[in-house]
């Protein structure tokens, strides 16, 4: 038997949202919700997301359909490209996977996933290999904030063989993924060969780990308030910036807390151990002319002008690369960014936009001459890996009406204060 499916009680009449692969998890969560009548009748709809990354990618997709057209469930299939960060296919998966889940999840909607025991078990042992902090040794919670809605995981507690076995009974029919043999990867790698071997001197190993997990996340919920507070005192502006004189001044051990809140609230991947002893070596104590850096997973921290920065690197934007833009619709730039004219239906004309070339120069709001772009970047406080990304707005004539939403040209400001509109430049 299994533990009986009932939703916390600030989401007790929410919609359900099951991401199914087609293996047997999510094979024996998604059967559990469709026999459970009240989550059922308040909406389930199931969720696929197709990878590409395996030749029967398509077959595991059709499977899928066929199991929810039989349970008379809606599916929603979701195809992505999975790029490589510097933190291998794995993590470059799953990002991509949870991407997609979140531009589906509906307001209010709950996301379930089948994570088990045994996950848990497997992941508080991965993030100790990584000297991870309590956060990282909390592992996988139960129930949490996920974009417009939460994310579930209500079988925490029960063991993979419990599943098996109850998948089993009901003659339930699921996708054996070869890549879960692969002990290339670290979490195969654990499960494979060195649960096993723990296993025969402790019987109840997973389920000894899945329970310090739990003890970690009580002591990072005890922690966290006052690292709130913290990470306040020392954020200046939004998105956060960090203030390397306020960091400086916090203990070593709270300072690490609240960089890894930080890069949390940044929404990247969280900071290795090795990450918190280089952004106390290398950039709090850099010399105020440094640009230094330091990069992760497909991440970085650098320091500017006394403030820490965090974001994902981007290459500039191809100087051959323009677009004509009426501002009708969102246009949606090379590098996965976007321009949006908001709070107005369109130009007066139709602009052009294209990367920065040098020589630009531009008139700002009530200047009647114009200065060097290059310049009014430099003391417009914009960064400097940001000024390559910057899409270029010029009328027809030629002259430059803006860069991106950072510096807006005086032509550009008085239409849009007159048509009370917002340019804004989405970055990805």
């Amino acid at each position: 038997m299994l533990p009986p499916l009932t939703l916390p009680a600030e989401a007790a009449a929410a919609p359900v949202c099951v991401a199914f692969s087609g293996g047997l998890d999510s094979t024996a969560l998604l059967h559990a919700l469709a026999e459970t009548p009240g989550l059922r009748a308040q909406g389930l709809r199931v969720l696929h997301v197709h990878h590409g990354l395996h030749a029967r990618a398509d077959a595991w997709t059709a499977h899928c359909q066929e199991v929810c057209k039989a349970l008379h469930l809606e599916l929603i299939v979701h195809r992505v490209e999975v790029v490589q960060a510097g933190d291998g296919l794995e993590a470059a998966a799953r990002r991509a996977r949870y991407a997609a889940i979140a531009g589906t999840l509906r307001k209010g909607e709950v996301l379930a996933t089948a994570h088990h025991r045994d996950d848990q078990a497997e992941t508080f042992l991965l993030r100790a290999l990584r000297a991870s902090g309590s956060e990282g040794l909390g592992a996988m919670r139960a129930w949490r904030p996920f974009a417009q809605g939460w994310h579930w995981r209500p079988w925490l507690q029960v063991p993979r063989a419990q599943l098996l076995a109850w998948a089993r009974a009901r003659r339930l029919a699921w996708i054996e993924d070869p890549s879960n043999a692969d002990t290339d990867l670290d979490r195969n790698f654990l499960r494979h060969e060195v649960f096993p071997l723990l296993q025969r001197r402790w019987p109840h190993v997973a389920a000894s780990f899945a329970r310090a997990a739990e003890l970690a996340q009580s002591a990072a919920d005890l922690l966290s308030e006052d690292d709130a507070h913290a990470l306040q005192d020392v954020s200046q502006g939004d998105p956060p910036r960090l203030s390397v004189q306020g960091l400086r001044a916090l203990p070593a051990p709270r300072r690490a807390r609240v960089l890894r809140a930080w890069i949390a609230r940044c929404t990247l991947p969280p900071l290795p151990a090795q990450g918190v002893a280089r952004v106390s070596q290398d950039l709090l104590d850099a010399r105020e002319d440094a640009l230094p850096h330091f990069d992760w997973a497909g991440a970085r921290i650098v320091r500017w002008r006394g403030q820490l920065y965090a974001h994902r690197p981007h290459g500039p934007l191809s100087p051959r690369w323009s677009a004509q833009w009426d501002g009708r619709m969102p246009l949606v730039l090379p590098d996965g960014g976007s321009l949006h004219l908001d709070g107005a239906t369109a130009f007066p004309a139709t602009v052009t936009v294209r990367a920065r070339q040098g020589g630009e120069r531009i008139r700002l709001p009530g200047r009647e001459h114009t200065h060097a772009l290059k310049h009014v970047l430099q003391d417009s406080g914009i960064p400097p890996w940001e000024r390559p990304r910057l899409p270029l707005l010029f009328e027809p004539g030629g002259a430059l009406l803006a860069a991106g939403d950072a510096v807006i040209g005086d032509t550009l400001q008085r239409w849009l204060h007159e048509h009370r509109g917002q340019l804004r430049w989405q970055r990805d």
